[in-house]
């Protein structure tokens, strides 16, 4: 709709599916007013897996109206009324609103469309006004639509909530029907039996039924987690998988302290304008005393002196690594520098968007940031791009995009670095460097990082949902900032180009991610519970044997256990199916007597009795393989 869409080229780029979505909009606007002809309507756009429209309206919709909702969009889609579009002066808008006939099925005396009123005011000066009518229904809309109502398909209403005219909180407060449309039935249904898997697969479901993480807002604090020992089992296996990965590529790791001076983000560039997004600061006295602190009524008041300093929560790892870079002369020989570290950081996310794994307040971070001259910038790139893709068959994560963020003329000096010419030249590497590697990538403008072009992986799970996984930045403008320079062949001072990236983004959103994507049915690897021994019964033979497997396994750093009480073995298996230990070895008085193991694997059941020694080196080599 008019006052939904950026601009004139956003509205004309809909694909087909937003096209219908934005449709069905309008026939739910139409829908409401055949029910309640004193609806108020505000904005209907399409958005992602759907559409809404914002109504003001003194009943209350409730989910138990859908169906006479959903009825009367039924009867508009079968009458099949054409979208027609017409053009028309800003007065003749202005008389439709006030007469109530814009958003509404007829001309209603006394009750004025007065949000299609503040709507037009938003509508820029020569831009044109357009109107869409279905039936009865005519909407201040700039399109596109599709021809009729009967081309839009299958629909579902979902669910309300509550939203602020324009999202303001002075603005009245108005109800929002959420609903989804497709082309076809079977389309609807398949994404209804997608968020129904994605509700099984919730990370925070079954992250609490398998002991992987907690978060306590009441101690902790929200947006702060806290691993139990069988996540902390899941970082483990990241960690280790990223540093042998890198150290393998050439990296080098570094350790840097979890805060620092506000000089730091000062000359970094992120103050003042990444402020809102870290914790407030710190102000200690660097005499060796501590700031004077005195109880007050309203809270603690902190006595500042002259000799005070703001100390602020690392929430980037990219300015300490900068300054280690400074602390030794550095020439093109030792160039590219690749420092790694899993840093902690933490970043003051707004309590309303925090949300279990994916939306937090303290990072681990698998950072690093690789130093490196021109020349060798499209190696590095590619080499960090082709790590991405190595993972991606680790964890059997088939579908994904590189989303290429680039600047725009216009924030130049304001939202980007003003530099002109290095934005086009490292953009254009970027893009080289992926179209000479046949990367699947999309360019988009406007985002890139303040500093530099930028590219985010979005990935698919397993179930169709897609995930902001990890990203590689190009750094042009920092290294400067801090005054990073090398000797070049000829001895003179160059300034690096520094190369941001973090394969597996943070553990925190990269494990709920991997929790959803395999509904907690981890790889041996991977796996918290990786084996556990089962006797059938508790004779001390058996026991003996058993623990002695255990023993064995844990040797090797397998995380193996056993169950040797005195539990039919149906209840042990059961209780091991239910934690999700991914291999089981059965020890009964035959698996005793042939020194053997009988192999049960969750979700494949048993897999018969095998010798025990050749189990256990194929478990070895399983792991060590990080088969999937």
């Amino acid at each position: 709709m008019q006052e939904d869409r950026k601009s004139l080229d956003d509205r004309q780029k809909l694909t087909d599916l937003e096209r219908i979505r934005h449709s069905c909009a309008h026939v739910l606007a139409t829908a409401i007013l055949r029910l309640w002809p004193e609806a108020q309507f505000a904005a209907g756009p399409p958005v992602e897996n759907g559409f809404y429209y914002d109504v003001e309206l003194r009943h209350r919709i409730a989910p138990e109206d859908f169906p006479a909702i959903e009825a009367e969009m039924k009867a508009e889609i079968k009458a099949n009324h054409v979208f027609e579009k017409r053009i028309v002066t800003r007065a003749q808008a202005i008389k439709d609103s006030e007469s109530g006939r814009l958003g509404g099925l007829s001309e209603r005396p006394g009750n004025p469309s007065k949000f299609k009123l503040g709507n037009l005011e938003a509508i820029p000066e020569g831009e044109p006004i357009s109107y869409y009518q279905n039936g009865d229904f005519i909407d201040l809309c700039a399109g596109p639509h599709v021809l009729r109502t009967g081309n839009i398909g299958a629909f579902k209403l979902t669910h309300v909530a509550s939203a602020y005219y324009k999202g303001d909180e002075r603005n009245p407060q108005l109800q929002r029907i959420y609903g989804t449309a497709f082309k076809t039935r079977k389309e609807l249904d398949d994404h209804f039996a997608m968020l129904e898997e994605a509700r099984r697969r919730d990370h925070r479901k079954i992250g609490a039924e398998l002991g992987l993480f907690t978060i306590d807002p009441d101690y902790t604090g929200p947006g702060l987690p806290l691993w139990l020992p069988k996540g902390g089992a899941i970082l483990e296996e990241l960690e280790k998988l990223a540093k042998e990965t890198e150290f393998a590529a050439g990296y080098v790791r570094v350790k840097t302290p979890h805060l620092a001076k506000e000089k730091m983000y000062q000359t970094s560039g992120h103050l003042p304008y990444y402020a809102e997004s870290m914790f407030p600061p710190m102000e200690l006295a660097e005499g060796g005393e501590s700031l004077k602190r005195e109880s007050a009524q309203a809270g603690s008041i902190t006595q500042r002196g002259n000799d005070s300093t703001k100390y602020y929560l690392k929430a980037m790892n990219c300015p300490h690594h900068h300054r280690i870079f400074a602390a030794e002369p550095r020439s093109y020989r030792d160039l590219p520098l690749r420092l790694a570290e899993y840093g902690t950081c933490y970043r003051y996310e707004q309590s309303g968007e925090l949300f279990g794994l994916m939306r937090v307040r303290s990072l681990n971070m698998n950072d690093a940031h690789l130093y490196c001259a021109p020349e060798q910038f499209a190696a590095e790139f590619n080499a960090v791009n082709e790590m991405y893709l190595k993972y991606f068959k680790i964890f059997g994560i088939e579908k994904y995009v590189m989303r290429f963020s680039t600047s725009a003329p216009e924030g130049l000096g304001r939202k980007y670095v003003n530099e002109p010419a290095l934005w086009k030249q490292t953009e254009d590497m970027v893009r080289g460097v992926l179209v000479d590697a046949k990367i699947n990538f999309v360019e988009v403008p406007n985002e890139a990082a303040f500093y530099g072009p930028k590219i985010d992986v979005q990935v698919w799970s397993v179930i169709g949902r897609e995930f902001t996984l990890a990203t590689n930045q190009v750094d042009f403008a920092v290294p400067k900032r801090f005054g990073l320079v090398y000797k070049d062949r000829d001895n003179v001072e160059k300034t690096p180009l520094c190369i941001h990236r973090a394969p597996l983004g943070t553990h925190e959103r990269f494990i709920g991610f991997l929790i959803e994507h395999y509904a907690g049915n981890f790889p041996l690897w991977l796996a918290p519970d990786q084996v556990r021994v089962l006797t059938i019964g508790d004779d001390p033979a058996l026991v003996s044997y058993a623990k002695g497997i255990v023993q064995e396994l844990r040797a090797s750093l397998v995380r193996a256990d056993g169950d040797f009480g005195t539990d039919k073995i149906n209840g042990k298996i059961q209780r091991a199916e239910l934690a999700k230990v991914h291999t089981m070895l059965v020890i009964g008085p035959r698996d005793l007597a042939a020194n053997a193991v009988s192999l049960r694997v969750h979700g494949q059941g048993n897999l018969g009795a095998k010798p025990k020694g050749a189990v256990i080196e194929d478990l070895l080599a399983a792991i060590k393989e990080r088969r999937a």
